[in-house]
């Protein structure tokens, strides 16, 4: 009897030691978001970072409204990512959602907190017929 309940005693300590030492500092996953949900939430007042992660020749043909450009296939995107804020919630897209997803995966290994990618990419948005500029 006294030794079962060493056994359960240990067991629980270790469960609760190793659940304690958890990093929760970055994002627990990245969310594959629509067009309209990324326009709800990049189009309003609160804090955001809106990443077209395309080459800068395609962001100049059209991107979304305050996005910056940081190409995901260049050397140096992960020093470019390094000035972004990991705090506050980031939003990637890139053509078709491929090299967003990339991005994504970079920017949750590189320790950022909420990531959102856009599904589909810049052609789904354009599919909906939402702003774009120049």
């Amino acid at each position: 009897m006294i030794k079962k309940n060493i056994v359960s005693i240990v067991a629980l300590s270790l469960l609760f030691f190793f659940t304690a030492c958890k990093d929760t500092s970055s994002a627990k996953e990245i969310k594959v978001i629509s067009p309209q949900e990324v326009k709800e939430a990049v189009y309003d007042d609160a804090p955001h970072q809106l990443v077209d992660v395309r080459t800068l020749e395609e962001f100049k043909e059209g991107h979304l409204k305050n996005a910056q450009n940081i190409c995901v296939t260049d050397d140096d995107f992960a020093k470019q990512i390094e000035k972004l804020d990991k705090d506050e919630p980031i939003y990637v897209y890139c053509r078709s959602g491929k090299r967003s997803a990339k991005a994504a995966q970079i920017l949750k290994d590189k320790g950022f907190k909420e990531i959102y990618d856009m599904d589909g990419g810049y052609l789904n948005w354009e599919s909906q017929r939402f702003d774009t500029e120049l």
